[in-house]
């Protein structure tokens, strides 16, 4: 697994493309920042009956480097889902995916910019590959579909939620040394609840409330679980072992899983168009995984 984390990365890719397969067949029934903070809430409460002892231990270590910690929370968990469910909210899921290809971009720019590594020429060219096949499945294979693409308030709100992923990634090779990576994620879950509570309770007294029906419950504890657990667990190892650079542009995979998904779950049609995306956006990723020299053992 260690000489292998594109497999974590495409795994965490994977359960986030059914966050939005999900949202999808759920719009319109869980308010945005209801659906963020009680996702985070399930998470936090499992994270701390399993590590809350481990939590406590390492506490010291999360302390000395707590700036690093408050940031991963706001950034990945808080600001992320936040800005995302609330985009979500009024604009469409090709907007969303097509906005979210700019993560890869983002990353590579960042990391260059702080002193990660410089983008390498076949880096630059899987990135720009993986954004041709989504623009492919996001055109239904007409370029001219790309052009009635509107901005709006709810893709500035997805912009916001992209590049604030993007700096979580790149700032998390800065976390604490020696720190277990559930401990880690328990801390910034812990964070990042904290952050989303105000806004929830804005919400609640404007009147937009959750209803506790099983469709609800279900979505929530899917989300609340694998993909929030589950899903940046492989991530965070993933980046770790990949560096930012290189794990960024597995996030293209997502409009690639969540055409399977939809076909499988919601039963979409699935096209040629939407193969050749597929078989792009896969291109590309092998093409920034690739180290030369490397064997595959």
């Amino acid at each position: 697994m260690r000489r292998h984390p594109y497999l974590l990365l495409s795994g965490a890719a994977l359960l986030w493309a059914g966050n939005f397969v999900l949202g999808r067949a759920m719009h319109g029934r869980i308010p945005p920042v209801g659906l963020a903070f009680w996702r985070w809430s399930l998470a936090l409460a499992v994270l701390l009956v399993l590590f809350g002892r481990r939590f406590l231990a390492q506490r010291r270590p999360l302390l000395a480097r707590w700036g690093v910690v408050v940031a991963l929370g706001v950034l990945g968990v808080g600001n992320f889902n936040l800005f995302l469910y609330v985009g979500l909210q009024s604009t469409t899921a090709a907007n969303a995916l097509l906005l979210n290809a700019a993560a890869p971009a983002f990353i590579l720019a960042l990391s260059f910019a702080t002193g990660q590594g410089r983008p390498t020429l076949r880096m630059v060219a899987g990135v720009l590959l993986s954004l041709a096949g989504v623009a492919v499945i996001l055109s239904h294979g007409d370029p001219g579909t790309l052009y009635s693409l509107r901005v709006n308030r709810g893709d500035l709100w997805v912009l916001a939620a992209v590049l604030s992923w993007s700096i979580y990634t790149v700032v998390l090779p800065r976390r604490p040394p020696g720190v277990d990576p559930m401990v880690l994620l328990t801390a910034t879950t812990l964070v990042g609840t904290a952050w989303i509570a105000p806004f929830y309770a804005w919400e609640v007294a404007r009147g937009l409330r959750v209803t506790p029906d099983l469709p609800t419950l279900a979505s929530i504890a899917y989300v609340g679980i694998f993909a929030s657990l589950v899903a940046y667990a492989l991530w965070n190892a993933g980046v770790a072992l990949a560096g930012p650079g290189r794990a960024g542009v597995s996030l293209n995979l997502m409009p690639a899983f969540g055409t399977v998904l939809a076909v499988i779950l919601l039963g979409e049609p699935f096209q040629g168009f939407q193969a050749a995306g597929i078989g792009l956006i896969g291109a590309g990723v092998a093409l920034v995984q690739f180290r030369p020299g490397t064997s595959s053992s």
